[in-house]
């Protein structure tokens, strides 16, 4: 088979072990991001299978209706809106997933932004290396309150690691998570208000859809201290469009740090954000590490053999098996 990987961006692909099991097939790898759906068709036109690393390309119904080859989606993410899977089921294309556990590498990430943004790392290394000394004065996380937006499995771990640091741990979200609080010793506030209100540290940890898009608001954000710091490390269409960078200029919440873009990659700096003295900002590195790396794209491999095999596995679309292309 003829096999495209799409936007290995740190040209990892080659160097994970899991890469030489498709040895003996033809394996191309992009390393860039590309929009445009024409040339997107014209990379893949002669293409059987292809590995979609996470959510970087869309595949819409316009782009599945010009690959006239293509056999298999072998996907490494757990979301899939940006796939058309009802295009590839009318098509004979298989669409291949991956079930992911709780992502610890997420978690650190969360922490690590924590950290940095209330003990100002990024500002003080910068000026240490300008030749200054001590330019800023941290704020500490024992006694503080973490709030948590969605306890879920990375949530929860989120959660845990507050309440060592000995945090007061509140939490908030569907009707679900105040039993999931109260079983782990955490509180849930009277209203949704208060729990904006209390926080000095408010985490975003709930799946993006169609309900829950924008379930942040302006109003939610106009509740918090202007000492506190709000972490996204989620998606960042959880919070209202425009209403973080608004809050953020009015000084409510004071601080911000955030792993998602509404629009991904961000190229040559050009987001708001990325402007402002109060914000800390990541590419999106939650997943990026070797070990998430291993298991995702050696999950979608196993897809790709399998499928090679006559023999489909993890299949998210299970009516085209009656129509597989020959």
């Amino acid at each position: 088979m003829k096999i495209a990987v799409l936007d290995d961006y740190q040209e990892a692909f080659h160097r994970l072990g899991c890469a030489a099991r498709l040895n003996g097939h033809h394996v191309v790898v992009f390393h860039d991001n590309e929009k445009d759906v024409g040339k997107i068709a014209d990379r893949l036109k002669d293409v059987e299978g292809v590995i979609l690393t996470q959510e970087r390309t869309a595949f819409p119904r316009q782009l599945i209706e010009r690959l006239p080859r293509l056999r298999i989606i072998a996907h490494t993410g757990s979301h899939r809106k940006h796939i058309d899977i009802s295009a590839c089921t009318e098509k004979g294309i298989v669409v291949a997933g991956v079930v992911h556990g709780a992502s610890h590498s997420t978690v650190e990430l969360t922490w690590a932004l924590i950290l940095a943004s209330l003990r100002h790392i990024p500002d003080e290394v910068r000026q240490l290396k300008a030749g200054a000394w001590q330019t800023t004065i941290g704020t500490v996380l024992h006694g503080k309150t973490l709030a948590i937006y969605g306890l879920g499995k990375i949530g929860s771990c989120v959660a845990q690691v507050g309440s060592a640091f000995g945090m007061k741990v509140t939490c908030w979200g569907r009707a679900s998570t105040a039993a999931k609080a109260a079983a782990a010793g955490f509180h849930v506030p009277e209203s949704r208000k208060a729990f904006f209100e209390s926080a000095d540290v408010l985490s975003l940890h709930v799946r993006l859809s169609a309900e829950t898009t924008g379930v942040v608001t302006a109003a939610d954000l106009d509740c918090m201290k202007p000492s506190a710091l709000i972490v996204n490390t989620s998606r960042a269409r959880l919070i209202q469009g425009g209403a973080l960078v608004e809050a953020l200029k009015k000084g409510r919440p004071g601080f911000a740090a955030v792993d998602v873009f509404e629009d991904e990659p961000v190229l040559g700096g050009d987001h708001p954000l990325l402007k402002m003295l109060n914000v800390i900002c990541t590419p999106h590195l939650g997943g990026i590490v070797w070990e998430t790396f291993e298991f995702m794209y050696g999950h979608a491999i196993d897809n790709i053999l399998a499928f090679a095999s006559n023999n489909a596995i993890n299949v998210l679309n299970p009516d085209v098996l009656a129509r597989l292309r020959k």
